[in-house]
């Protein structure tokens, strides 16, 4: 009887080793499924939107500005220019640069930051930057003057088209200055992304507008 207890005990206990390993086994392996396929991209994608510095803000407050400038040179075209492709060039800039600005103001927001780095403008909402007298836009490479927004809404026709093209080229030029910028400076992902989109897309402007004005 003795002999019979000691082997029925010893034969449990080794059917319960061998469950016990066989069922580590499969909850170390089901993490491992948990592990390696959404957990790491979950947890690391909101930090990484996240990650941001000053030059990332700066860079988004200022290309706002600027971009609202390009919408509102944009917007002359239509009523002034007798030149067709101006006025599709003028229409893929306005496409293009909106949603550019939706963008930057919502990182704005996350980041807690102004939405202007202009004290007396913080948290406003301005539809335009050109029309204010006075503003001081020799701080962004490319922005035109008060006086030039004028010369600009008071010409038409060639005249207009050669002037417009001649600015937006500046203006071009001016952003993709402040896209390197960003590159070498910036933290942020996002932002740096955006950077190179408006270097890649807006070079090619340049080059575009430069072939129209020997047409002219």
């Amino acid at each position: 009887m003795t002999k019979t207890f000691v082997g029925t005990g010893i034969a449990v206990a080794v059917a319960g080793l061998v469950l016990a390993a066989c069922g580590g086994g499969n909850d170390d392996h089901a993490g491992m499924n948990m592990g390696g396929s959404s957990a790491p991209v979950t947890s690391s994608a909101p930090a990484q939107s996240a990650t941001h510095n000053d030059a990332d803000v700066t860079f988004a407050q200022e290309m706002i500005q600027h971009h609202q400038q390009a919408l509102d040179m944009a917007k002359l075209v239509p009523t002034r220019s007798t030149n067709n492709q101006v006025k599709d060039l003028a229409s893929r800039i306005e496409r293009a640069q909106d949603p550019e600005i939706q963008q930057m103001r919502g990182w704005l927001t996350q980041w807690n930051a102004a939405m202007s780095a202009m004290p007396s403008m913080s948290g406003m909402h301005m539809p335009s930057t050109s029309s204010m007298p006075g503003m001081d836009h020799g701080a962004m490479p490319g922005m035109m003057s008060d006086a030039d927004m004028r010369m600009l809404e008071h010409a038409s026709g060639a005249e207009f088209d050669k002037m417009w093209l001649q600015m937006m080229v500046e203006h071009h030029q001016g952003a993709v200055e402040m896209a390197r910028t960003e590159l070498a400076n910036g933290a942020n992902a996002d932002a740096k992304a955006l950077a190179q989109a408006v270097i890649d897309a807006q070079t090619a402007e340049i080059t575009e507008m430069q072939q129209l004005l020997t047409t002219l």
